[in-house]
């Protein structure tokens, strides 16, 4: 089992192509049902969001898996698979972890460094396991990258990159519009990017500020916290139009801000959007008077030294955490086949114990002797080898699969399953039945039940007490 990340983010496609691919509830759902009937997909989590669509997930083989989550995405946006595929991006195994955890960290976000990736990221864990999408191995990946993506904002000055987009947008503002403190503004949107405007005209001390939002309360509790005062969503039109500065970010699927409801004005006015998908219709930028800032325009791209500190102080943060996950991961990835190799070593001493018993007649504190005997040295003998190959798997020497090099040295299958607690005289010369998660068939002959799986690997289960072990 793989982990993989196959999306399109604002780093491979253009705002019109996020447009359209961005997915609602109802499609989010659709679509992990559709990934659940992959015969190549064990688990999946989708993320969607205003500039990114993704598909996390723990897959039988990769490129099988591939085909199958680009043909569900491409049934889900509308869009055709020979579009898409142009657009996509594919990152496996280690890349898939270090990709997980930039994106939690707002390292991968257009807004660098802000915090909302982690409450989307949070919700579309919950969508996956409220649909019994999720396995121990793809819940680990994400609740590993939400505690990466918590402690780069609480251990780190990140959020200062973000602010710094805001500011440079201001900054543009200003030079078009004059001093900021005689200017009107309006934020639409009472979201994280919205808040962090509206905070960032409050200490820029601008001249009124007003808040506009779907939800009253939420637009409330911003104009409170800003000085600023709440207007009700059908106010929208008139308040862009006594506005000098108008801000919006609200992750709706639209635009909010069309030739319907910004009318051309006398005075300069200047247009933020800081959305994507686009708040501000792109044609508005040819009103009178009016200038059209947009994500496109500001590019994230850092250049400020003091910016630079903290991202790096964050990616720093991000590839430890990666180096730790996977060293963890490796190591675990290990732990079946040395189960395996333990419960083989108990079925042999079981067995050979039980042979010895029927040959030789011991007391009762004779066999207890023998039996601890035989177990210490069968776990002298392998406890040096199953703790060097955990940590040998850990260090990841050369690219080595231990596990599959432990099953290959002591004949391990890891579908083999036992036979257990059947009364020896309710098995019938000819068997066939479920043997853990495998069918089986076998025959009984004299102490020892004879069994084939499906596989075509034989065992032999020796018999004590009247049982089949």
């Amino acid at each position: 089992m793989s982990l993989i990340v196959l999306g399109m983010s604002h780093r491979t496609s253009g705002v019109d192509l996020l447009e359209r691919a961005t997915l609602s509830a109802q499609d989010i759902r659709g679509l992990e049902d559709a990934l659940g009937r992959g015969e190549h997909i064990n688990a999946t989590v989708v993320v969607s969001t205003c500039n990114r669509v993704e598909i996390y997930a723990d897959v039988e083989t990769f490129h099988g898996a591939v085909t199958e989550i680009t043909e569900s995405l491409a049934t889900a946006t509308g869009l055709g698979v020979a579009e898409l595929r142009e657009h996509l991006y594919v990152h496996f195994e280690d890349r898939a972890v270090a990709h997980a955890f930039q994106v939690a960290s707002g390292l991968d976000s257009v807004a660098v460094g802000e915090g909302q990736i982690l409450g989307q990221l949070r919700d579309a864990l919950r969508v996956a396991q409220e649909a019994d999408h999720l396995d121990p191995s793809l819940s680990a990946l994400m609740q590993h990258a939400l505690r990466v993506g918590k402690r780069v904002h609480t251990e780190t000055d990140i959020d200062s990159v973000s602010r710094s987009l805001v500011e440079r947008s201001l900054a543009v503002a200003q030079a078009t519009l004059g001093e900021l403190s005689a200017q009107r503004a309006l934020v639409v949107g009472a979201g994280a990017m919205s808040g962090l405007a509206a905070h960032t005209l409050a200490r820029a001390g601008v001249g009124s500020l007003t808040i506009i939002n779907r939800t009253p309360a939420k637009a409330t509790r911003l104009a409170e916290a800003t000085g600023g005062v709440a207007a009700d969503w059908s106010q929208l039109t008139g308040a862009i139009a006594h506005a000098d500065l108008v801000i919006s970010c609200t992750g709706a699927v639209g635009h909010i801000l069309d030739p319907d409801n910004v009318r051309p004005v006398d005075q300069r006015r200047v247009l933020v959007d800081l959305a994507l998908p686009r708040d501000v219709d792109p044609q508005l930028a040819t009103l009178p008077g009016t200038t059209l800032i947009s994500l496109e325009d500001l590019n994230a791209t850092v250049t400020d030294d003091a910016e630079k500190t903290q991202l790096a102080a964050a990616q720093d943060l991000v590839s430890a955490e990666v180096a730790e996950f996977l060293v963890a991961r490796r190591a675990a990835a290990v732990a079946p086949a040395v189960a395996e190799l333990r419960a083989r070593a108990a079925d042999v001493v079981a067995t050979e114990l039980t042979r010895l018993g029927q040959r030789v007649e011991l007391s009762e504190h004779d066999e207890a002797q023998v039996q601890m005997t035989v177990h210490r040295v069968v776990e002298k003998i392998l406890h040096p080898p199953t703790v060097r190959i955990k940590q040998l798997a850990g260090e990841e020497q050369g690219g080595q699969d231990y596990a599959a090099l432990l099953r290959t040295l002591f004949d391990l299958d890891p579908h083999e399953s036992r036979v257990s607690q059947i009364p020896l005289d309710g098995v019938p010369a000819k068997y066939s039945g479920a043997a853990g998660p495998d069918e089986v068939s076998g025959e009984r002959s004299g102490g020892e039940l004879r069994w084939v799986q499906r596989s075509g690997k034989e065992a032999s289960w020796g018999v004590e007490g009247g049982e089949v072990r």
